[in-house]
């Protein structure tokens, strides 16, 4: 009886710590998770169940490595958020499978990614017909996002609209992929009467117009 009550209460307490931790760690959707959140999770949920199992383990045992890996957490979040290449080593990158119609296959092997995959998740989004796809892209998170064709312009491809800017730099590669040049971007810009990209966050170009979101002042 003595065992039953000291697990209840391990167990609450491992819950309510738990739910705490995963709050601080911040709020994203189960299927936006990246593999370092998925890791860290995992990580916590088995040391939950290890220290439940184990009553006669003194619970601080478990308690130092939790907060460890959220302090581990919170500071890569942070680095993350802050430098772009951390971020991109953390989380990865977005992958075109699709581009203007055109099936990336060396896209699809470089993530292991093969039709079976492609065909799943189009057909979750009700496309039954590729054709009817003029980009399809692979989230880090492993989710499509998926861009139709504009049925009255079938012949017509979209321009993707990527970030050109992100956190004051020039995103060299999507500037390749739209067929512009660095060049061109600064003087659009500072036709626009922008002329220290730093100060810009957010940068992205859609049939010939641009987004721009300056970075917030502190």
């Amino acid at each position: 009886m003595e065992e039953a009550i000291i697990i209840m209460a391990r167990t609450i307490f491992l819950y309510v710590m738990i739910v705490i931790i995963f709050r601080l760690m911040g709020k994203r959707e189960i299927g936006e998770l990246s593999i370092l959140d998925l890791v860290v999770f995992l990580m916590i949920a088995e040391m939950g169940v290890m220290a439940i199992e184990n009553t006669e383990d003194p619970l601080i045992h478990t308690v130092i490595p939790m907060f460890l890996l959220l302090g581990i957490q919170i500071g890569l979040a942070y680095l993350s958020l802050k430098n772009q290449k951390v971020r991109k080593l953390l989380d990865g990158k977005p992958t075109i499978i699709i581009d203007r119609g055109k099936i990336n296959e060396h896209a699809m092997k470089t993530q292991r990614y093969n039709f079976d995959d492609l065909l799943i998740q189009l057909r979750e989004k009700d496309i039954n017909d590729i054709s009817e796809v003029d980009f399809a892209i692979l989230e880090p998170s492993g989710k499509l996002s998926v861009i139709k064709k504009e049925h009255e312009h079938e012949h017509e491809h979209q321009e993707l609209q990527l970030p050109l800017i992100i956190d004051g730099l020039i995103q060299e590669e999507n500037l390749f992929r739209i067929g512009k040049t660095n060049l061109w971007l600064r003087q659009q810009l500072r036709d626009l009467g922008y002329i220290d990209l730093k100060n810009i966050s957010l940068c992205t170009h859609n049939k010939g117009a641009f987004f721009i979101d300056l970075t917030d002042e502190k």
